[in-house]
């Protein structure tokens, strides 16, 4: 992530405040459909998961400090539709503010995610474990650090999934996940590149200057090419 859009482990925006386990799933009415509509464009099949994130990374920062969480879904849904070439422009003008009427079954893409299959595609998510002719550089319990600056080193200024606050950061390794798509080369239509991810505790100490428990970890699973020996 760049700018803006890498929030996490940032001072200034307040606590974490956890909702209710027994709240609401959905706060309105049309966050719900936020989702289904979401999941429904997807199964079209012209982008993949790492490329709907790197979307809604793109929305300008004054945007994304606005938006909500469902707000940015759909920003980002709108870019690509328009970008694959699903909707133009005008028809997204023509559609807003106003309920168009559902079309018959038959006039239905043949890709369409008919609502027997929704529960199915939630259950299923989006796997991304490959295999990989890259053999693991690291083993449990070696001391690594996370490059710096956090940056995608496929495509500058593209997506990536090393955290801004984690890098140049010293860690050791918890476990080898095996093989994954690797989000740099797959947000891009650069395919899947999957490399061996791991899971890395680093001490807090290493991620703030002032942390209010030192001893504390953070765990993050990076990619192996996110990683250096210490």
């Amino acid at each position: 992530m760049t700018r803006i859009h890498d929030m996490g482990g940032r001072f200034g925006d307040g606590p974490v405040q956890p909702e209710r386990e027994d709240g609401p799933v959905f706060h309105q009415d049309w966050q719900a459909r936020a989702l289904a509509v979401t999941l429904a464009a997807g199964a079209l099949g012209q982008w993949n998961l790492d490329r709907s994130r790197h979307a809604r990374e793109c929305l300008s920062p004054q945007d994304y400090a606005a938006f909500g969480y469902y707000e940015k879904w759909l920003a980002g849904l709108a870019d690509l539709l328009v970008e694959t070439g699903l909707l133009s422009r005008d028809e997204l003008r023509q559609a807003s503010g106003s309920a168009a009427p559902a079309a018959p079954p038959e006039a239905l893409d043949p890709r369409a995610l008919r609502s027997a299959k929704v529960a199915g595609a939630l259950a299923k998510g989006s796997p991304a474990s490959r295999p990989s002719a890259t053999p693991p550089a690291f083993a449990p319990g070696q001391a690594v650090r996370s490059l710096r600056p956090a940056a995608n080193r496929l495509s500058p200024g593209g997506h990536t999934r090393l955290p801004a606050y984690a890098a140049g950061a010293r860690g050791r390794v918890l476990r080898c996940h095996g093989a994954h798509v690797l989000p740099d080369s797959n947000a891009h239509g650069l395919g899947e590149a999957p490399e061996p991810l791991y899971a890395v505790a680093f001490p807090a100490a290493e991620l703030w200057a002032a942390p209010e428990h030192p001893q504390d970890e953070v765990v993050l699973d990076l990619w192996q090419s996110y990683l250096e020996p210490a």
